[in-house]
């Protein structure tokens, strides 16, 4: 169990928890995931998560591209579900969790 599924599990549900949590820990955490999804072409997206204002939304096909095939293959393997179905899925979880995650509008110092 890595070290936000305790937080996610009630925000974005269990079993989603474990995936997001492990995309952010991927990343170097927090602030790792956000800078790797800025980078990626979902700057002022992923600006909304932290921020304390409304969450635009992302599509399947942005976190797709940002979070590549590779990495999405092999975590809808781990849940057993599609590729299509994770980012289904993702495009509710991940934008709640940075949300959740950055009170303030803040990214963690660590």
């Amino acid at each position: 169990m890595g070290m936000f599924d305790g937080i996610l599990g009630g925000i974005v549900g269990a079993e989603m928890a474990t995936v997001v949590n492990h995309l952010i820990e991927k990343h170097g955490g927090v602030s790792g995931i956000v800078s790797e999804l800025q980078q990626k072409g979902l700057g002022d997206t992923v600006k909304s998560w932290v921020s304390t204002g409304p969450n635009q939304s992302v599509t399947a096909d942005q976190l797709h591209q940002a979070l590549g095939a590779g990495d999405v293959a092999q975590l809808a393997a781990r849940m057993g579900i599609s590729p299509q179905e994770l980012l289904a899925k993702l495009t509710q979880a991940l934008p709640t969790a940075i949300d959740n995650l950055t009170p303030g509008g803040m990214l963690p110092k660590t």
